[in-house]
């Protein structure tokens, strides 16, 4: 989630001149992000540059086996309650608890020749903010789906979409985190569920769980069963078949064991963490700084199966004031052990250390999103012809859109296209050949009180 940015209106010629001077001119059919000789060229790479071995080798997701072992303990206490029941995605998704609009409702910026598609969440979705001063809100990070589940692309014959949030309140953020399972219908409304994330604890038949508390959900992928989720310095770990539903739809958090029910914050259901990995040198609870030495950060994930073994893929967000100052974020391949559904240990074991196998530098300002079609590495982030300033121009201006940008390693990379304001994370579907994404925006324009939602899930064909 970038730095938000509040400014005087300045005149769109203006924003142009400065874009000019920062990022260079770019066609959009297909410039270099950065101009030759531009100063953005200068203050860093205009490739996607390797890293050297050397520095690759340091980057490391480090975890605890004692850790693994007690969470699956917690995990089995709760359901031993009675308090809670076990369901599927499907079953979360299929609910019509929520009930989006088909289609893009929003402008996106999106080409039209890469024929986009997809859905909007319903009218409290679309607008909920953790701005809100009073009841607080939630801002939408992550996306995965059910085509990075399994090979085949569906789950339960459905193709099925899942996006994390983080709640907060009067700008805090971080104080809750959930997931939205969705089926997309196709041409018709989507149905989709909010499901809690939260920690089990306990032994035997006295097990509850408390919510996950600072985590910004900036990353996942549903992998297997498993489910990965980001959050700077730290990967977690949930598992699709301990899905919850709880009795009771309340404002508490856990479980009445002598009652035999559960509540998990006014939503239906719940997930528990079964494990995680940390970065070394990174703050417990996810405090990270990306962009500087062997502490790389979680921030965007998205996976790759074109290439033996499968591969975690995560990138780092740098933000767009750092990045004029000649911050980079920088782009990393994990692989993965497909018979576990884990990040692969480097000693062979199911739970262990895992290494990168690969890292580059991105030079895409403010990247928030990354995704591989095995051939291409596609990343969200600022327009190069744009005045990139969140907050400012209307959504209609073209100067508050984002852009996708596509390159392979160690080429420099070229616009994609535009894409909807604050786009976050990517995914790519290799059945269809399309890659998804999803925006946080909930834009306030200046001079307006009423905020007025601009969230989509979309997806492009790709050439």
């Amino acid at each position: 989630m970038p730095i938000r940015v509040r400014t005087n209106s300045r005149s769109l010629s203006v924003r142009r001149r400065l874009a000019t001077l920062f990022l260079g001119v770019a066609a959009l059919g297909g410039g270099l992000l950065t101009a030759p000789g531009s100063a953005a060229a200068e203050a860093g790479p205009e490739t996607m540059a390797a890293l050297p071995a050397s520095t690759v080798d340091t980057f490391k997701l480090v975890t605890k086996d004692a850790d693994w072992t007690a969470a699956s303990q917690a995990v089995k206490a709760v359901e031993d309650t009675g308090a809670v029941t076990k369901v599927t995605p499907l079953a979360v998704a299929t609910s019509r608890q929520h009930v989006g609009r088909a289609g893009l409702c929003h402008a996106t910026g999106i080409d039209t020749k890469l024929i986009p598609d997809g859905f909007c969440w319903d009218k409290t979705d679309d607008v909920t903010n953790n701005y809100d001063t009073v009841t607080g809100g939630w801002m939408p990070q992550g996306l995965t789906a059910s085509h990075d589940s399994v090979p085949g692309g569906t789950v339960g014959g459905k193709h099925l979409y899942a996006v994390s949030w983080h709640y907060g309140k009067g700008g805090s953020k971080n104080e809750f985190a959930r997931v939205s399972i969705a089926d997309n219908l196709g041409g018709t409304a989507p149905s989709y569920g909010h499901v809690l994330l939260v920690v089990p604890s306990g032994t035997g038949t006295s097990g509850t769980f408390t919510p996950v508390k600072n985590t910004h959900a900036d990353g996942m992928v549903w992998y297997g069963n498993r489910l990965f989720v980001a959050n700077g310095g730290e990967l977690q770990v949930y598992d699709m078949r301990h899905l919850w539903r709880v009795t009771n739809l309340s404002g508490e958090i856990g479980v009445d064991a002598t009652n035999k029910t559960s509540s998990a914050r006014w939503h239906q259901w719940a997930m528990p963490m079964i494990g995680r990995y940390d970065i070394p040198g990174a703050n417990t609870g996810g405090g990270c700084t990306p962009g500087q030495g062997t502490e790389i950060c979680l921030s965007s994930l998205s996976l790759d199966r074109s290439s033996y073994p499968d591969a975690l893929v995560s990138a780092e967000h740098v933000s767009w004031l750092a990045s004029v100052k000649g911050a980079r974020g920088r782009v990393a391949r994990w692989p993965l052990n497909a018979d576990v559904a884990l990040p692969k240990a480097d000693d062979g074991s199911g739970i262990g250390t895992t290494t990168a196998s690969a890292a580059y530098t991105s030079p895409v300002w403010a990247i928030q999103g990354i995704a591989t079609d095995g051939t291409y590495y596609y990343t969200s982030g600022t327009c190069p012809d744009s005045w990139w300033v969140p907050g400012g121009p209307p959504v209609q201006d073209p100067a508050s859109y984002n852009c996708i940008h596509r390159g392979k390693a160690n080429e420099a990379p070229h616009v994609l296209t535009r894409s909807p304001r604050l786009t976050q994370n990517l995914s790519y579907a290799p059945n269809s050949g399309r890659l998804w994404g999803t925006n946080e925006s909930m834009y306030l324009a200046p001079g307006e009180t009423q905020r007025t939602g601009d969230r989509v899930v979309f997806s492009v064909k790709l050439p």
